[in-house]
């Protein structure tokens, strides 16, 4: 890589991004779970469980979402806004997806009931003239959390305060705010700017952009997601999350040490 500059490297960015992001896509990524539903509420409380759930192989996550689907009837908004806590506990009841359990679930839910009540959106914890959205990540994760939980439903909810990359979230916000020009994000957000997403750090996208130069720190913390950012942004100023398509199709289907 030492004879690439960051003219090349863009150049290669770009190409990759263009050959990932199509609705082919959307075969193997949970994301195709929220493009069966057609209201936008729907579209969001699906996401950030599923988004909460990503983690291990893709074919497990999608199983998982699926259940998550079919428990709510293929209409989120409007079982978790009617469900009554008790409703809501039974039909949480036997779910697991990894550490994520049906206590879990249940937490997830009634925050969201209660979230509803406040807000039209979860869009609001987001909106903000800053140049990123840790801050509504913190919003967001501080409203849910005054919901009565387990303490071990925390590690659920990524805390940038502690220096948190924040994967899953980032991811569920990508989905939010992106444009759907493609067939892939959603775009369902119109008061929070792609210019203000961050890629999501994990093992595939942090190690391609470690072996391309874009990356130092060696944790994938948000440090290293902040300095990522910064090399994104000068590729692309307002749409710098476009390459999370490139790092993680690289890193997941023909990674090579560059």
């Amino acid at each position: 890589m030492g004879r690439w500059n960051d003219t090349d490297i863009k150049a290669y960015l770009d190409e990759k991004a263009e050959q990932y992001e199509h609705i082919g896509f959307l075969d193997t990524d949970p994301l195709g779970l929220l493009h069966d539903l057609d209201q936008p509420r729907d579209q969001e409380i699906l996401g950030l469980l599923v988004a909460t759930i990503a983690w291990g192989n893709r074919t497990s996550i999608i199983k998982s979402g699926m259940d998550l689907l079919k428990r709510l009837d293929h209409q989120p908004y409007k079982v978790v806004l009617s469900a009554t806590e008790i409703e809501l506990k039974q039909l949480s009841k036997g779910f697991v997806h990894r550490t994520f359990n049906e206590n879990d679930l249940y937490f997830f839910l009634s925050s969201l009931k209660r979230a509803y009540t406040k807000v039209s959106s979860l869009e609001s914890f987001f909106i903000s003239s800053e140049p990123r959205l840790d801050k509504g990540i913190v919003n967001l994760r501080t409203f849910l959390l005054e919901t009565p939980h387990e303490v071990r439903t925390r590690k659920h909810l990524a805390d940038p305060v502690k220096s948190s990359a924040s994967k899953r979230l980032h991811l569920f916000l990508r989905w939010m705010v992106r444009s759907a020009n493609k067939g892939v994000d959603l775009g369902i957000w119109k008061q929070v700017k792609s210019s203000q997403l961050s890629c999501p750090l994990d093992v595939h996208s942090g190690r391609v952009a470690r072996s391309l130069g874009l990356l130092t720190r060696k944790q994938n913390d948000l440090k290293a997601l902040i300095e990522l950012d910064t090399k994104l942004r000068a590729f692309d100023s307002v749409d710098p999350v476009k390459y999370d398509f490139a790092l993680f199709g690289i890193g997941a289907f023909e990674f090579v040490d560059l």
